[in-house]
């Protein structure tokens, strides 16, 4: 499989001798090798995306840690969605994980991306084909009925009860008639947390998940439905095969799948799980010793979300 050898060797003999496999963030992004596939792709938005890139790295101690390479190829992967990586829009995340590199055995601390529920949004309406677009959370008594055949979805807002959420609704209409109506009940939605949860406590509510569980929801509802009925533009592809995904540049500067093992206690369980499919799959729990548990601990956990989400 191709790996980042090529783009190494390209900065290693540039001019001014960038150390690819030691070169800091800010000495990478500054590199005219790489200045050019942002250059390529962003065109005049190039410069302000770069400074977007160092403005986020340099506000989260942790991400700063992570590998550059691996910040540099996320921020490619939103930069090739044209999507901002500031986490106080909400479109796109770049979030440090701890996962277990397959040729070496060792764990490394690595960025990937994560795209926001207000992604997912963007892309679907630069695609021009839906004329109606929502998911909303349903609180408990408006609901009264969900046929799942006839895709019918009964509810009276008016007689809520109370703020608590028994499930969320989705809906689209395309702009040549096709329409689709899904639903999920919030049990629905936490088996799918806890089956894609990477985290050792598989059930325990962390981070993004703990702090803002209606917004992880609501991409969790949102990325199924248009993953699965939606259209397929170019972008929308990229976006669902990418998204929570590390990433790496092929010899010719496409970005293609890292081969790195995120494992159930390697990383952090602000993300809502790399896998695509809406049922839960059965999880194998193999027992660690402690020193090999390479869990985030709390306070870290706590800086990512804070730093994910603007806070100080």
């Amino acid at each position: 499989m191709a790996t980042n050898n090529t783009l190494n060797q390209a900065l290693n003999t540039q001019p001014q001798k960038v150390n690819a496999k030691n070169a800091s963030i800010k000495v990478l992004l500054e590199s005219p090798t790489i200045q050019a596939k942002f250059q390529n792709v962003l065109k005049d938005k190039s410069s302000g995306f770069v400074s977007s890139v160092l403005n986020v790295v340099n506000s989260n101690g942790y991400l700063a840690d992570a590998q550059p390479m691996s910040i540099m190829t996320s921020a490619m992967v939103a930069a090739t969605l044209d999507l901002p990586i500031d986490p106080n829009l909400g479109y796109a995340y770049i979030v440090p994980f701890k996962a277990k590199n397959k040729e070496t055995g060792h764990y490394e601390k690595k960025a990937q991306l994560i795209i926001g529920y207000k992604g997912y949004i963007q892309l679907a309406q630069r695609s021009g084909q839906y004329h109606k677009l929502n998911v909303a959370p349903i609180p408990e008594g408006a609901f009264i009925s969900w046929d799942p055949l006839a895709e019918e979805l009964k509810y009276d807002f008016s007689k809520q009860t109370s703020d608590k959420v028994v499930g969320y609704a989705g809906y689209f209409e395309l702009l040549n008639g096709f329409t689709k109506t899904v639903y999920w009940t919030r049990d629905q939605v936490e088996a799918h947390r806890i089956a894609n949860n990477k985290a050792k406590d598989k059930r325990a509510l962390a981070g993004v998940w703990r702090d803002h569980y209606d917004a992880m929801a609501t991409k969790t509802v949102l990325r199924s439905m248009l993953g699965r009925w939606g259209i397929l533009s170019i972008e929308m592809q990229n976006a669902v095969s990418k998204d929570e995904k590390p990433q790496e540049l092929s010899d010719d500067g496409q970005l293609v799948e890292d081969r790195l093992d995120i494992t159930d206690d390697a990383t952090s369980d602000d993300s809502d799980g790399a896998k695509s499919e809406d049922k839960p799959t059965p999880v194998k729990h193999t027992k660690k010793s402690d020193s090999e548990n390479t869990d985030l601990t709390s306070q870290e956990q706590q800086d990512i979300f804070n730093a994910v989400n603007g806070k100080k």
